[in-house]
């Protein structure tokens, strides 16, 4: 079902605030940044070896993000699985009782395909699983 962790979220207040820290003091490279409308939310990420790390800034007071950081502050968001056939995890998924957040895939930053499973079924942790198509195997 899960091919690799794909990214881990971080929710910071500030890229150009945060950005420094991952790519000069710990040396990874900034893969792209981008704006992702439908998710409230402008995204950096950047290259951790064997996965990548995903820098979350809210562009609006409304963004999940930004309730995130005021319940919890900056910090780990959600660990995100690479997956094929996202349609089909949801469905097995939810046939296992897993209450989902995204019952459809929705898109997500790069163009792929993203579902979201409610922390209450996953031990306290928000989790994505996303497929991602053509040959994106960063």
């Amino acid at each position: 079902m899960i091919n690799k962790v794909d990214h881990i979220g971080i929710a910071v207040r500030s890229i150009s605030q945060s950005l420094p820290f991952y790519r000069d003091v710990l040396g990874m490279e900034l893969i792209r940044e981008e704006n992702v409308p439908s998710q409230l939310v402008k995204v950096a990420f950047l290259d951790a070896g064997n996965q990548k790390i995903e820098l979350l800034e809210p562009s609006s007071p409304e963004s999940p993000v930004a309730r995130f950081l005021e319940k919890r502050g900056e910090g780990i968001h959600h660990i995100a699985y690479r997956v094929q056939n996202l349609e089909e995890r949801i469905a097995d998924l939810k046939s296992k009782d897993i209450t989902m957040i995204d019952e459809v895939p929705r898109i997500g930053a790069g163009g792929a395909s993203i579902a979201f499973l409610h922390p209450k079924s996953t031990g306290g942790t928000l989790t994505e699983l996303c497929e991602k198509k053509g040959n994106d195997k960063r």
